[in-house]
């Protein structure tokens, strides 16, 4: 029997996500989601996407990941489809960091795991919770291939005028600070997906992704390589986000340290957590931020306005990078979802042949489509992204080379 299924497991700081994917087709056989994990209110919603078994789901407490990915393991055996299957080909797992080394998707050793943990100083919040992840499925099948997929690989490829930055190049390499960039993999899913909708290859198409959720990223993709992208050496930089504030002036770290007495800890909480949209206005949900927009309300105009602006700033900066654009990708919740946003991010830049279609662009649906019209210089499309394809194909093409 060959093996051609990809178990794709994203483990959070206190959840897991799951898909079990058959590379046949790609189709999804099972997607489920551990929530609060360490907490008495604990949660697992379970699908099994083939069969029509539907949805089932747990409440109670889950100590640990070791924990969440057992009821996990007992849940796809109900169904028939146990880790212990020989139709298993490998578990393909997100890893949010994986520095300079890692530029592709990459079977974990004990040396690999012992560098991601290296890493975990420039990825406290999730380099330790994919590591754990990784860990417990290893002891649940020590035979199968475990395969690590990096948010940061394909940014590997940005040059080092674009990596660096301007401080002591000996401080920068003694603790390897430069920019690294995350959603890798929804900003190569996404970039190939534009040039497939455009009917035309990855390496001769130019494509600025733009992934709009919680957390939000650009990136410049030429010819189906990242040469820039606005995350740096952590997720905080960049675009406005739900609670985080992207960029911001250096100095005002030190300013609050010195004039409000606020610890390096506390800083780092206000930027990471009680910043961005939630920050500006209070919510860090574009529908209930679009919708008090409509009553007026000057607070949620003032953070949708920041949003747009900086958004546009990443546009053009990325347009005079690239030179020339083929098209702009919208995708991840908000730019998937939002019209609004999408409206508003290229309003104006008509002279950058960027130009949406009102009607097309209200229109709400599941599939990569255009939203410019057919007279546009630069397609304006909405892809809808999709990591753990990504990440079971990845994995998949590398266990079956």
């Amino acid at each position: 029997m060959t093996a051609t299924r990809v178990l794709v497991l994203n483990s959070g700081s206190s959840s897991v996500k799951y898909q079990l994917l058959d590379m046949r087709d790609s189709s999804r056989l099972a997607v489920g989601l551990v929530e609060r994990i360490g907490e008495e209110t604990s949660r697992l919603v379970h699908t099994r996407s083939a069969g029509g078994a539907g949805r089932r789901e747990q409440n109670g407490p889950i100590a640990d990941h070791g924990a969440a990915l057992k009821a996990v393991a007992a849940e796809l055996a109900a169904d028939g489809l146990g880790l212990d299957s020989p139709e298993l080909a490998a578990i393909g797992h997100r890893v949010v960091h994986g520095g300079k080394r890692f530029t592709a998707p990459t079977v974990v050793t004990d040396e690999v795991l012992a560098e991601i943990e290296r890493l975990v100083p420039v990825a406290p919040l999730h380099n330790p919770a994919n590591i754990s992840g990784i860990r417990t499925a290893q002891a649940l099948r020590p035979d199968l291939p475990q395969v690590a997929v990096f948010d940061t690989a394909f940014h590997t490829t940005m040059p080092e005028y674009a990596a660096r930055y301007a401080i002591d190049v000996a401080t920068a390499d003694a603790h390897r600070i430069r920019r690294y960039g995350f959603h890798g993999t929804s900003h190569a899913f996404v970039s190939r997906e534009t040039a497939r909708l455009l009917g035309r290859a990855p390496e001769d198409t130019n494509v600025i992704v733009l992934h709009l959720g919680n957390g939000a990223s650009a990136s410049a993709v030429r010819g189906g390589r990242c040469v820039d992208t606005s995350m740096g050496l952590t997720p905080l930089e960049g675009l406005v986000m739900g609670t985080r504030s992207g960029d911001v002036d250096a100095a005002v770290t030190f300013h609050l340290m010195r004039v409000a007495g606020m610890s390096a800890d506390q800083i780092d909480e206000l930027l990471n957590k009680r910043s961005g949209m939630v920050g500006l206005c209070g919510d860090n949900d574009m529908r209930e931020i679009t919708r008090r927009m409509g009553e007026d309300d000057p607070q949620a105009q003032l953070a949708f306005d920041i949003y747009i602006h900086r958004l546009k700033k990443y546009i053009g900066a990325y347009y005079a990078v690239l030179g020339r654009v083929d098209a702009v990708a919208f995708t991840a919740g908000v730019g998937e979802n939002a019209a609004a946003v999408r409206e508003a991010a290229t309003d104006g830049l008509e002279e950058l042949g960027l130009v949406v279609d009102a009607a097309l662009n209200a229109v709400r649906a599941d599939v990569p489509r255009l939203i410019s019209p057919a007279h546009a210089r630069v397609a304006v499309a909405v892809v809808p992204t999709d990591e753990e394809l990504e990440i079971a194909t990845q994995a998949y093409a590398l266990v079956t080379q």
